[in-house]
C-alpha cells in the first residue's frame, strides 16, 4: 500500500501526523521537508528573546525523535520538485515517491519588499527556525533595530526586542499598528502602550532605500525622514506558498483552494495550514490548524469529516499592552463600537440587530476574551 505523504513539517504537518496516528497506528506515513525536520512552535519565534531562548532551545525534538514518535519516515533537507497527480507520485531531488493520499502543508512565504540601496540585501525576515538562528546571530551587538511592518508579527517582535534594552523603530504605511485587524481606537491604544516601553513609531510612510553607512544601516523613508539601525527586520506579512500547487495544475486563489474536507481540485491531494484557502478563508493562526488537523486526520483514516471552525480569537503577544482580536467575517454587516477604558479599549463589531460579530480588546479589556467569545457565531458552522 502506498503511504500517506505529508509535505511540510511545520505545525500543520506535524499536528496532522500526530492526529492521524491517534486514529491509525499502522498506516504507512512519510513526511518530506526542506529543513531539518525539528519540531518547534513557530509562534514562539516572535517572543523567544524575552524568554532567553535561542534557536536550539526552541526545538523540542529532532527529526529522528519525531520519526520514532510518529512511526513514520521523515525525509529532511529534501525538496519536492513536482507533483504528478495522475500517477499519484511526487518527484523529489533524487527519487520518485508514490502516495495514496498527499497532503500539502507547505506554509507561507515572507512577502519581499522592492527596496533599493546597497544595504537592501541586509534585510532579514524570520519565518522558520533557520531564519531565527540567522536573526539571533545578527542581533549580537546590534543596539538599534528597525522593523518594517506594524502588523501582528512586527508588533510582537518589537515588544520582544525592546525588553532586551534595544532601541526599536517600527515603520509602515498604516495609520496605527495592526491596521488590518484593529479598529482605530484599539490600534491607537496599542501604539501608545508600546510607545511607553520606548518603541518609536514611523507610520503612514514607506521605506524607499536601505544603504550602508559608517554607523550601520540607514533607511530613507518616503516622508524624507532617515532612520539609523544596526539590523532591519521585515515583518510585512506572509503569502501562502502556492508554487508547487500551481505547477501541478491545482486550483489556487490567495492560497491552495480546498473544500470543507480540505480536498484540492485533484483527487487524493489535500492542503492544510497557512498554504490552504478554505471557502475563501486564509487563517494563518494556530487554532485553525488544530481544528483542520483533527478533521483531516479523521478523513484520511476513513471517516470523511467536514471542517468546522468555532469563533477563534487571536491573542497578540504584546505583554506591554495585551491585545485579543476576533475579526468579523469580511462580508459581515455592522459597525465598530469602541469604548475607552482606564487601561485599554473595548471594541465590539455589532450587527444592526445587536448581535456581536467580532471584537478587539486591548490592555485590561483583554480579560473579557472568554465572555465575549461565547457570544460570537462560528466562523464555519
Amino acid at each position: 500500500m502506498s503511504p500517506v505523504v505529508i509535505v511540510g513539517t511545520g505545525l500543520a504537518g506535524y499536528t496532522l501526523a500526530r492526529e492521524l496516528r491517534k486514529l491509525d497506528a499502522e498506516i504507512p506515513l512519510i513526511l518530506v521537508t526542506s529543513d531539518d525536520g525539528a519540531f518547534y512552535s513557530k509562534p514562539m519565534l516572535s517572543n523567544a528573546l524575552a524568554k532567553g531562548k535561542g534557536a536550539a532551545d526552541l526545538a523540542s525534538a529532532d527529526a529522528a525523535q519525531m520519526a520514532q514518535q510518529l512511526n513514520a519516515r521523515i525525509l529532511t533537507r529534501t525538496r519536492v520538485e513536482a507533483i504528478e497527480p495522475g500517477a499519484h507520485r511526487i518527484r523529489l531531488d533524487n527519487e520518485l515517491l508514490d502516495y495514496s493520499r498527499l497532503v500539502l502543508a507547505v506554509g507561507a512565504l515572507p512577502i519581499r519588499l522592492p527596496i533599493s540601496g546597497d544595504g537592501a540585501d541586509q534585510l532579514l525576515a524570520v519565518n522558520d527556525l533557520d531564519d531565527y538562528a540567522r536573526f539571533r546571530q545578527r542581533l549580537e551587538g546590534a543596539k538599534r533595530v528597525a522593523i518594517i511592518g506594524p502588523g501582528l508579527i512586527g508588533c510582537e517582535f518589537a515588544n520582544d526586542l525592546v525588553t532586551s534594552g534595544r532601541s526599536v523603530t517600527v515603520i509602515g504605511p498604516d495609520k496605527a499598528p495592526l491596521g488590518r485587524l484593529l479598529p482605530p481606537q484599539a490600534g491607537q491604544a496599542l501604539q501608545a502602550g508600546l510607545a511607553k516601553q520606548g518603541i518609536d513609531w514611523r507610520l503612514e510612510t514607506l521605506v524607499e532605500r536601505i544603504d550602508r553607512g559608517d554607523r550601520g544601516l540607514r533607511l530613507r523613508l518616503d516622508s524624507g525622514v532617515q532612520v539609523e539601525a544596526d539590523l532591519v527586520l521585515s515583518a510585512v506579512g506572509l503569502q501562502p506558498d502556492i508554487a508547487l500547487a500551481v505547477s501541478a495544475g491545482l486550483a489556487v486563489g490567495r492560497g491552495i483552494q480546498v473544500d470543507r474536507q480540505l480536498r484540492t481540485s485533484a483527487p487524493d491531494i489535500y492542503a492544510i495550514g497557512d498554504c490552504a484557502e478554505v471557502e475563501g478563508l486564509v487563517l494563518p493562526y494556530v487554532m485553525p490548524i488544530m481544528h483542520a488537523a483533527r478533521a483531516l486526520a479523521r478523513t484520511l483514516s476513513g471517516e470523511a469529516t467536514t471542517l468546522t471552525y468555532p469563533a477563534m480569537p487571536v491573542v497578540v503577544k504584546t505583554p506591554a499592552h495585551p491585545v485579543v482580536v476576533a475579526p468579523p467575517a469580511p462580508e459581515a454587516e455592522g459597525k465598530w463600537v469602541e469604548e475607552a477604558l482606564a487601561d485599554g479599549v473595548r471594541s465590539r463589531f455589532v450587527a444592526g440587530d445587536g448581535r456581536l460579530l467580532g471584537f478587539a480588546l486591548t490592555g485590561g479589556a483583554a480579560a473579557e476574551k472568554q465572555a465575549l467569545t461565547k457570544q460570537l457565531p462560528p466562523i464555519l458552522s
